[in-house]
């Protein structure tokens, strides 16, 4: 199946690019959680009939039953109330036909036993939008909360395991439980909300419950011996109620947090004298911005952009006083100017990627941006190529770091990249979300 992703650049001409997707073979329960803060109930979008909000499962049953109206992929459904509030009013103004794929069953016997099915799906263009513009209202709430807690330094927070307190950010404490504890329950830019999972994990381990098994024990000396023993510093990784803690759960639809894990995650021991060391002994694999240049490190790769293409990120970032997002959606948004051979500031069109990138040079437009707003887009959150090594190496303005509110004592922890591939060239994200001007 191929993805389509649509944007209107500076001259007005629309972009269509394609990559190819796909999913998992298993969707997880809450991979894509149907948020309803207020929980109001649901109304069926053909009758007058409403459920509460935990009791979704009822409601399909009644539109299946009832209706004989099937909703694909309901679980990649960002805001399902929202959604059937949509599909309500446009139900009594067009017939449902207009909208639905209409399923025979039993075709090929007696008409007294064939039944009509109505699918409502997302190959009708409509209701891919209106998945996608739910999409990009919860992504944007989430990313708004997760860069709250990058920036908070009120964290304060008793250690699960012992009675160290730690202040100032929730990394100093998820490193330290990492380090000094062999439990890890991933990196700390990958956790959203985390006040929250430290908490619900606080309380499976006063009623002696092992976070990975969640077999309960009859007190805190067995339950810590079971799980040194057994290896359980870890959580469950079939328990979706975590799904809405890591970040990955709002950014790729299908990528639910265990895999992320399984990338992100170091294998733990018992010795006390374990460290970290080895995290850098993998190459990095960065790809340069503007060639097919590759290096092993982050340094290695900044150097050569700049004395190559005389293009100076780090000084970017400081001019423009850009924020950690900002920088990703900045690379991201070159990445896929460079890649359509079309120049990132004047916007001129190019028969190849070295025609372009001579322009740059011979316009002095390598250092040149256009205005922010047409860079700073929701839809440049997602990296333009799979695993850019760029995007883990990026880090909040020194501005912001050096602030009242910096904690110079809170470790920087690289992400886990020793299983990165080549970055293939033609390969881009399709279906990225439509910008806010776009969708309203």
């Amino acid at each position: 199946m191929a993805a389509q992703m649509h944007n209107t650049n500076l001259t007005g001409e629309q972009d269509c690019i394609l990559e190819p997707l796909c999913f998992p073979e298993q969707l997880c329960g809450s991979a894509c959680l149907a948020a309803s803060s207020d929980g109001h109930p649901v109304t069926c979008v053909l009758c007058s009939g409403s459920f509460p909000s935990p009791e979704k499962d009822q409601l399909l049953k009644h539109m299946v039953l009832d209706h004989k109206l099937v909703i694909a992929d309901v679980k990649l459904i960002a805001d399902f109330p929202r959604y059937m509030l949509y599909w309500k009013k446009r139900f009594t103004e067009q017939p449902i036909t207009d909208f639905c794929s209409v399923i025979k069953t039993n075709s090929e016997g007696p008409e007294e036993q064939q039944e009509l099915y109505f699918l409502l799906c997302d190959a009708l263009p409509e209701d891919r939008i209106l998945r996608e513009q739910l999409q990009q209202r919860r992504l944007e709430k989430v990313l708004e909360q997760q860069q709250k807690e990058r920036d908070d330094t009120t964290f304060h927070r008793t250690c699960m395991f012992c009675s160290e307190e730690f202040a100032g950010n929730r990394s100093s404490l998820l490193n330290h439980m990492a380090k000094e504890h062999s439990f890890s329950i991933g990196l700390p830019d990958n956790i959203v909300y985390c006040t929250e999972f430290l908490h619900t994990l606080e309380l499976k381990l006063e009623n002696m419950q092992c976070l990975y098994c969640e077999k309960t024990f009859r007190d805190k000396t067995t339950l810590k011996d079971h799980m040194r023993k057994k290896q359980h510093r870890r959580i469950n990784a079939k328990n979706n109620d975590y799904d809405r803690f890591y970040i990955i759960n709002y950014l790729e639809l299908g990528k639910t947090w265990e895999e992320v894990q399984s990338e992100d995650d170091r294998e733990m021991f018992e010795d006390e004298d374990d460290d970290w060391s080895d995290w850098q002994a993998h190459p990095v694999c960065a790809v340069c911005l503007f060639c097919e240049q590759q290096a092993e490190t982050m340094e290695k790769m900044y150097t050569h952009m700049e004395e190559t293409h005389e293009f100076d990120l780090h000084k970017l970032k400081t001019d423009l006083n850009l924020k950690f997002y900002q920088q990703v959606k900045l690379v991201n948004y070159i990445r896929r100017e460079l890649h359509q051979c079309r120049c990132y500031c004047c916007q001129e069109k190019f028969e190849s990627k070295e025609e372009l990138v001579q322009h740059l040079v011979n316009k002095g437009h390598v250092m040149q941006l256009p205005e922010v707003s047409h860079w700073d887009q929701p839809q440049y959150y997602f990296p333009t190529y799979e695993n850019d090594a760029l995007l883990t190496a990026l880090s909040d303005s020194e501005s912001e770091s050096e602030g009242p509110n910096h904690t110079s004592e809170v470790p920087v922890i690289a992400e886990d990249i020793s299983n990165l591939k080549v970055l293939k060239q033609n390969s881009v994200l399709g279906k990225l979300l439509k910008d806010r001007g776009g969708s309203s």
